[in-house]
Parts: structure tokens; sequence; C-alpha cells
């Protein structure tokens, strides 16, 4: 007689079952790092069969695509849950405290976004079968949230008029994510606080390069400093549901 695990695992769909392959796989990767993603620790812990892994993903390196694209959908989605004022420069170092705490809150997968980790270390992940198109369509969706809060902060006028919203997004983009992979580096260490002492001062720097006061940005950041710290002390007040 089959168990009851082989049992609820055949009355899945794929769809559900690939669900629980990259729920197990995003939680094995935070928890024990890129090393432990394999094809039977994940089955395990997602309570069905190893094959399921190829037949319904096609294998190792399609699972880490499908984790790549969740970690990008979910970067997207805390980036839409800034939550908008009517000071664009605000908003976007509210999307760069997002992105740093996605990095924080799972390390290894921040990493596995980026092509710095894989399996057995970090280096750069080979795309899988079509994967490329995916991870970019998967990347361009948060992408363009920046891109979109930039054109408001090109429109508010306090910068120099005919920048490029996308030049500008790729400018901070650089920005956040070196601060974020050297953090998780470690490389920040002799500072209580790298955000205040860091983040902030590069981006005030690069906002005045665009043409913006020091006064101004400075004003902005803190201010979604504040939000931010708002909306943290809600969301640990009003944890999410768990189904």
């Amino acid at each position: 007689m089959p168990s009851p695990d082989k049992e609820a695992t055949v009355r899945l769909t794929s769809e559900q079952i690939i669900e629980r392959l990259v729920d197990a796989a995003t939680t094995l990767l935070a928890e024990a790092g890129p090393s432990e993603i394999k094809a039977r620790s994940v089955a395990e812990a997602a309570q069905v069969s190893t094959m399921s892994v190829y037949y319904h993903l096609g294998g190792l390196p399609e699972l880490l695509q499908a984790v790549v694209d969740r970690g990008f959908q979910n970067l997207a989605l805390a980036f839409e849950a800034v939550p908008a004022s009517d000071d664009p420069a605000a908003d976007l170092f509210g999307i760069a405290l997002a992105c740093r705490q996605l990095a924080q809150a799972n390390p290894h997968l921040y990493d596995l976004m980026f092509g710095l980790a894989t399996r057995r270390g970090y280096r750069q992940l080979r795309p899988a079968r079509s994967g490329s198109a995916a991870q970019s369509e998967a990347f361009q969706t948060a992408y363009s949230i920046l891109v979109s809060q930039c054109a408001r902060f090109v429109g508010s006028g306090r910068i120099r008029g005919g920048e490029n919203p996308e030049v500008i997004a790729t400018q901070l983009w650089s920005c956040v994510h070196g601060f974020v992979t050297l953090e998780l580096g470690g490389h920040f260490a002799q500072f209580p606080d790298p955000v205040d002492q860091v983040l902030q001062p590069t981006m005030v720097n690069l906002l005045v390069g665009l043409g913006d006061t020091v006064e101004s940005a400075q004003s902005s950041l803190v201010n979604a400093l504040r939000a931010h710290s708002r909306e943290s002390d809600r969301s640990a007040a009003d944890p999410p549901a768990r189904g």
C-alpha cells in the first residue's frame, strides 16, 4: 500500500508540486546555503519524489532558475509595497531599503539571484535551457518599478533636465547592489550603522551629482528612513496570517 505522502503527491497538480519544490529549495537555501540544494534533499523537504524535480522542472538547474525567478518576483512585491509619497527621492530610498531588507532575510537567495551563488559555491549560475529569458523577465519586472520611480524623480524638477530615468536607475541599482553585497560580506563591520554611515551619504552624493541640493537629498532620505521604520514596526505588530 502506498504511503500517505505518496498518495498526497499523486493528488497534487504539476503547479502545486513545483510550488512545493521552489518553497523547499528557498528555505533550504536560507537555512543551509547553496551546498544543500540537491534534488534529493529538496524533494524530501517538499514531501515529493526525487523524480518530481526532473519530471516537472527538467532538473536542478531549472529548479534553481525557478528559485531565482521567485526571488525577483518577491523583490518586485517589496518595491511595490514601499508607501508612495509626494517625495520621489524618499520613495527611491525606500526601494533601496526594501532591497536591503530582502537581501538580509535570505542572503544566499540574493547571491543566487545575481549570479554569485550556486550549489557548490559562488560563481556564475549557468542558464537552464531557455531560463535566461525567464530570469530577464522576472528581473525586468522589478527593475521597471525602479525606472518608473526614477522617471518621477526626473519629472520633479529637483535635478538637471534631460536626465535619462533608465540611466539613473542603473546608477542607483549599482549603488544599492554594491552596498548590499559588501554588507552581506561583512565589509562594513566597523560601522555601527552602515545605512546611516555608508548607504545614506552615498545616495546623497549620487542625488547631488544629478543636480539635487544636499539639504533636499538629506531631508528625503531621513523621511524615507522614518517611513521604513514605521512600516517595519507595523509589520512586526501585525504579521501576515499563515495558511
